[in-house]
């Protein structure tokens, strides 16, 4: 079962970064703008409930088919309600994981996104909970080598 390590969302203090506010062009080159003139807040733009959002880090392999790697952080939020499909981080038995929802045929299942490892039928015996749904995943683009 993936692992992951729980932070706590300082939103006191903007996080202000420079973007280009004319976008990035995943097609065609545009001319490079001279300046940018607009700034994003991380705090603002990723977090729509800062008293219930944490970062997650997340540590294992099972999500990498949805494009969530080792290392990288999940923005969590806590009070929104969790549907079928959601990437959720829930707990099992005392333990953090990180899955997709599967809430079909009146039964809760845990699905990874990576073959190697076994959806999680969560039973009557289990301690189960939805401890939040991921609204943003970032992540390294450049691995460590």
């Amino acid at each position: 079962m993936s692992e992951l390590k729980i932070y706590s969302i300082d939103a006191s203090e903007p996080a202000e970064l420079p973007y280009a506010d004319d976008g990035v062009r995943a097609g065609f080159p545009s001319p490079a703008q001279d300046f940018m003139s607009e700034a994003i807040d991380l705090n603002r733009d990723l977090v729509t409930h800062p008293e219930s959002t944490f970062y997650a880090r997340v540590e294992g392999d099972s999500m990498t088919g949805a494009g969530v790697f080792e290392g990288d952080i999940l923005v969590v939020d806590k009070l929104i309600e969790a549907r079928d499909g959601d990437m959720a981080v829930c707990v099992v038995d005392g333990e953090f994981t990180v899955k997709f929802l599967d809430l079909s045929g009146g039964r809760v299942t845990l699905r990874p996104a990576n073959d190697a490892y076994a959806p999680i039928t969560v039973t009557e015996a289990d301690r189960f909970d939805v401890w939040g749904v991921v609204t943003y995943v970032i992540h390294r683009v450049r691995r460590r080598r």
